[in-house]
């Protein structure tokens, strides 16, 4: 995943360049964990936790109102934007801009971050998934086994419960 960090940390830095109003991006898998950021200023793992909580209230509300799965999230504060950007299916692109940004550029370019990003964690996954599939299962280290003496079990002390039979008789009179 390391080489995947650097790639995506790579990404927002050209983004950032592309879009000279970005105060900050980063990208968060889906349990709201940082995976690369570039926001000088701002505490990055709180950032991340935010989103995941807002972006997972968000598809809720997509969901609800029919609108299908959640792409993107805008929030629009006195002093700028946040925007909130699918990154595949197990990641996000959060971007911090200021209020002057070009919201069609943002747009733009944050979408694709978002694919590029999306694609640089999806191969991180898989190969993640193709090296543990490889790699021989380790064998549990072996206990030293007790020895073994033959003991008599203990009887059964239970009382068994017999159901009454339920035996018709006939009687001839």
């Amino acid at each position: 995943m390391a080489a995947a960090q650097d790639g995506i940390l790579e990404e927002l830095r050209r983004l950032r360049a592309r879009v000279p109003q970005l105060t900050g991006a980063l990208a968060a898998d889906a349990d709201g964990l940082v995976l690369a950021q570039d926001t000088p200023g701002v505490d990055p793992e709180a950032v991340a936790a935010l989103t995941e909580a807002t972006r997972t209230l968000a598809a809720q509300l997509a969901d609800e109102t029919g609108q299908g799965d959640l792409r993107e999230l805008l929030v629009r504060g006195v002093y700028g934007y946040v925007a909130t950007y699918a990154a595949g299916p197990c990641a996000v692109v959060t971007l911090l801009a200021q209020d002057r940004v070009h919201l069609g550029r943002l747009h733009l370019e944050g979408r694709r971050a978002g694919a590029r990003i999306g694609e640089l964690v999806d191969s991180a996954v898989a190969e993640h998934t193709e090296t543990t599939a490889k790699a021989p299962a380790k064998a549990a280290p072996a206990r030293p086994r007790a020895a073994r003496t033959s003991r008599a079990k203990p009887a059964d002390t239970r009382a068994t419960a017999t159901a009454p039979s339920v035996a018709r008789t006939t009687t001839e009179s």
